[in-house]
């Protein structure tokens, strides 16, 4: 467990000033949308610290899938839904997500859709790699 803690402090640091890089990105894009140039102090500190907050958990949550005990879909949907309640927090502190049954609906199927369409793209490349070392083990055994 020491070690999980560790690996997931060490890719959370790592991961952690992408937040506010991404946060600028959402703010131009936002003021695109709004046709503003004006964001309040607050604003500005809360999505600060909530992006930092959670690049740096969506970076050290990867530590999870180094866990050999624990079974590969186990730890997808450990992940899933640690960064779903990471991302729905960050948006509704933010103010991006409004309060409803319908946006949080529309929320967790764009979500989820993301979720399923990044692990097929991972999932394809890894299966590709896997293919070509181990052709290039057979390659050396000859």
């Amino acid at each position: 467990m020491k070690k999980f803690i560790l690996d997931f402090m060490h890719r959370g640091m790592i991961a952690a000033p992408i937040g506010p890089i991404v946060l600028a990105v959402i703010y131009l894009i936002l003021r695109e949308a709004r046709g503003t140039e004006l964001f309040a102090v607050n604003e500005i500190c809360v999505g600060i610290f909530s992006l930092t907050a959670l690049a740096f958990l969506a970076g050290g949550m990867n530590a999870i899938y180094q866990l050999e005990r624990l079974p590969l879909m186990a730890a997808i949907a450990i992940h899933g839904g640690v960064l779903y309640i990471g991302y729905l927090v960050t948006y509704l502190s933010n103010r991006w997500l409004a309060r409803g049954l319908f946006p949080l609906a529309v929320f967790t199927a764009v979500f989820v859709l993301g979720y399923v369409i990044l692990w097929i793209i991972i999932y394809s490349i890894i299966k590709k790699s896997t293919a070509r070392l181990n052709q290039a083990l057979k390659q050396n055994q000859k």
